[in-house]
């Protein structure tokens, strides 16, 4: 993905009710929503800011039958 920058000096605030944005978000697919989340949260947090998660692994163990 692109680099994105968060301009923090150009505050906008509008309510849903007020305009379109609502409707755009909806006309679009989940797919498009998600890949927007995502730019959103890189912005704020980074790109590497997702916190490391250990690796699954499956052990069996054996029992003993009584």
């Amino acid at each position: 993905m692109e680099k994105y920058k968060l301009n923090k000096k150009i505050i906008k605030v509008s309510s849903l009710e007020e305009n379109d944005e609502k409707d755009y978000w909806r006309s679009r697919t989940t797919t498009d929503r998600l890949k927007a989340v995502e730019i959103n949260r890189r912005i704020v947090y980074g790109y590497t800011h997702t916190s490391p998660r250990f690796q699954r692994f499956f052990e069996v163990a054996q029992f003993k039958k009584n």
